[in-house]
């Protein structure tokens, strides 16, 4: 299965590796990443899988690019990654002793003629670049139960500085692994990409 992937996560390319798919390229994406106004986990999940997969698509239409977002999310909250050790304390207190959602988007670009769009907003006529004609997109979500966090546990999990570049300011495929109580769903959505989703719809592109 050849395709590009549009994302730098050390984490996707372990996790493409363990069934082996290794892309042909990796071209990150460069977007803006920051929610819309009172956006649902679910729908920026979706949207920014998407986006990051037309973006880089525009720049290699002849391939099959696959994209992911992954969203941690405590109700309608979005978790993004921590900026700082007191951001992540502020996750792990949210999220201490609480079932909260693991929100994966993953998209695949097939290769063909790209598309105009129309803009968001601005003047009838004014249109956005183009993008790709086919898009597939999947939405996964995972139930993620932590027990209650004692305050020395948060401090040694901050310490440890694995929180950083982890949505929610977390790992499950690492230290973290002993907060989650339960689990309902894939677990490699969890990591960052779920799996099964990812190769069914490389699998069904050919």
């Amino acid at each position: 299965m050849t395709f590009v992937l549009a994302s730098a996560s050390p984490r996707r390319l372990d996790l493409l590796a363990q069934v082996g798919l290794v892309p042909d390229r990796v071209l990150p994406a460069e977007i803006d990443e920051a929610p819309r106004r009172a956006e649902l986990p679910a729908a920026y999940a979706e949207r920014m899988a998407r986006e990051k997969c037309a973006q880089v698509s525009r720049r290699c239409s002849a391939e099959r690019v696959l994209a992911a977002d992954t969203v941690v999310a405590a109700g309608r909250r979005i978790l993004g990654k921590p900026a700082d050790a007191a951001a992540a304390r502020r996750c792990l207190n949210l999220l201490s002793g609480r079932r909260h959602r693991v929100i994966g988007a993953v998209a695949l670009a097939l290769p063909g003629p790209a598309i105009p769009r129309p803009a968001d907003s601005g003047p009838p006529g004014s249109e956005r670049a183009a993008e790709p004609a086919r898009i597939a997109v999947r939405v996964v979500q995972t139930a993620v139960t932590f027990k209650r966090l004692h305050p020395g546990e948060i401090d040694r999990y901050v310490e440890s500085g694995e929180w950083r570049d982890k949505a929610g300011g977390y790992a499950i495929q690492g230290r973290a692994a002993i907060f989650v109580r339960r689990l309902s769903g894939s677990y490699s959505n969890v990591v960052g990409l779920p799996l099964f989703e990812t190769w069914a719809l490389l699998e069904g592109a050919g």
